[in-house]
């Protein structure tokens, strides 16, 4: 059984359909209800299915998240970390102290309440699988991404290495997954906007996707720490 945030668009709800199509129980989880439902019917709904909203910067909500999710399917054996967010004026001169809380609530706080979450349960069955969609801003610090949004996915990083040290004795693997660029709704709060040819030369949300059931199929004895994909034109140094 998966829960998946940030299930409504992109990486999220791709992985949703792949793990779906794989047999799992899923469970998908989103800030706007609306979207929320229309992923779901996009999804094709049934009974291994679960759409819930929920915003993962406020810890109230997420641990109902993880209630209503357990409730319905017994158990989470994966959480992929998916939801983050940018912002258009990212440079540290447009910063301003309430973004900074925003972004980093969004990208960092979200990943550390959902894991806090889920972890009971996984410890009790010395089994599961946290999967955190980081980025190559977490890996390489650079303005494409903007400083918020860099020193959020570098302490989503250190989250997920340092939970996967302190629970490999309980059977528990992590896996920070680093994309460069992708094709999703993100791309829209760019500064500067993004090409339909720039579109199509980078990763698709489904090549990421395919990289997390990769990770989540991986038997209890094999581990991934860390994965980094990126578009075959986008340089990696």
């Amino acid at each position: 059984m998966a829960l998946i945030t940030g299930g409504g668009s992109g990486v999220g709800l791709a992985t949703a359909r792949l793990f779906l199509k794989e047999g799992a129980k899923v469970a998908i989880a989103g800030r706007t209800a609306e979207k929320i439902r229309k992923a779901a019917e996009s999804l094709g709904g049934g009974a291994n299915l679960l759409a819930l909203t929920c915003d993962v910067a406020i810890p109230d909500q997420v641990a109902a998240l993880v209630r209503d999710t357990t409730a319905k399917f017994r158990r989470i054996d994966i959480l992929v970390n998916n939801a983050g967010m940018n912002i258009k004026n990212r440079t540290m001169r447009e910063m301003t102290p309430e973004t900074w809380r925003t972004m980093l609530a969004a990208n960092l706080d979200g990943a550390f309440y959902c894991t806090s979450a889920v972890l009971p349960q996984m410890r009790d069955r010395k089994d599961g699988v946290i999967i955190n969609i980081n980025s190559i801003a977490g890996k390489r610090s650079g303005p494409l991404g903007g400083v918020s949004y860099n020193a959020a996915k570098f302490g989503m990083a250190a989250l997920g290495i340092c939970v996967g040290a302190e629970e490999k004795d309980n059977g528990i693997r992590t896996c920070n997954i680093y994309p460069g660029e992708i094709d999703t709704p993100i791309l829209e709060h760019r500064p500067t906007p993004v090409t339909d040819d720039h579109r199509k030369q980078i990763l698709q949300a489904e090549d990421v996707a395919e990289a997390v059931l990769f990770v989540a199929l991986l038997p209890p004895r094999a581990s991934v720490p860390e994965l980094v994909i990126k578009p075959t034109t986008q340089v990696y140094i």
